[in-house]
């Protein structure tokens, strides 16, 4: 059963016994001979998925982000309504059956002028924290990629679990300070994020919730890296490599706004 809780990935051939197998035809002598004799075909004769393409793709995709982004820096008037657009394009993709590169690549263009705004936006009140948190974003991906790499660490069906109730409760918190803000009733920039009005213990509530989430984020890295392996291994077919790359940015965009949140209500209670 595949763990990633990513909807992402939400395809059968991310998860074991996901691609069923032909059976294999009658041949004669002759025949078996000439293809035992051929090379051995790789993922691009097979037109299956590889770890290559998935990494390729990928950066197409991250490049995209970093390009609108040093617009979106310019121009922030334009992040609200990236962030509508790239939330409307993430779930047409998630939903979407067949990958459409297109539609991926509209969806990090959206984002990068999300990102590109808001960071411009807290770059100018708070000098240095792009660096910060482009840096923070880099070393936990690197990480998480290394640990992963060598077996250090994996995804459990209860980890998986726990973040799925912890990811969830994050995101009813979310919707709830979003709407004291949008209402009034929080004056503070993050809402109950910053905790300022609302203190855990003495400490900003942010500065209790961030790392958490961020370690959720990174969390999530693992179960995308899983469900990936599982995708190659199981012989995906190559366009779903699109759905995987689709996915890594999905996580890494949210990665790295926990991240500069993380550090805007640190340096700002500073």
């Amino acid at each position: 059963m595949a763990l990633s809780s990513n909807p992402a990935f939400k395809n059968a051939a991310f998860g074991t016994g996901g691609v069923k197998k032909a059976p294999a035809p009658n041949m004669t002598a002759e025949q078996l001979n000439e293809l035992y004799g051929r090379p051995a075909a790789g993922p691009s004769e097979t037109d299956r998925m590889s770890y290559e393409d998935v990494i390729r793709k990928t950066l197409a995709v991250l490049a995209v982000v970093l390009v609108t982004g040093a617009v979106g820096y310019f121009i922030p008037i334009l992040a609200l309504p990236a962030a509508l657009v790239g939330f409307v394009l993430a779930l047409v993709n998630i939903f979407k059956r067949v990958p459409s590169p297109g539609l991926i690549f509209a969806y990090g263009a959206a984002e990068g002028l999300f990102l590109g705004g808001i960071s411009g936006i807290l770059e100018s009140q708070l000098p240095g924290i792009i660096g910060q948190a482009l840096l923070g974003t880099g070393l936990v991906i690197g990480v998480t990629l290394a640990l992963f790499a060598n077996g250090k660490i994996r995804a459990s069906a209860r980890a998986t679990k726990i973040f799925m109730i912890a990811g969830i409760s994050y995101a009813l918190f979310s919707l709830v300070n979003l709407g004291l803000q949008l209402t009034g009733v929080s004056q503070d920039p993050w809402g109950l994020m910053t905790g300022i009005e609302v203190p855990f213990l003495g400490i900003p509530l942010g500065l209790v919730i961030g790392p958490l989430v961020i370690l959720m984020a990174a969390y999530s890295l693992v179960l995308d890296f899983t469900a990936i392996q599982e995708g190659v291994r199981n012989g995906a077919a190559r366009n779903l490599g699109w759905k995987a790359a689709f996915g890594l940015v999905l996580t890494i965009v949210w990665l790295y706004i926990e991240i500069l949140r993380f550090l805007a209500i640190l340096r700002g209670n500073n």
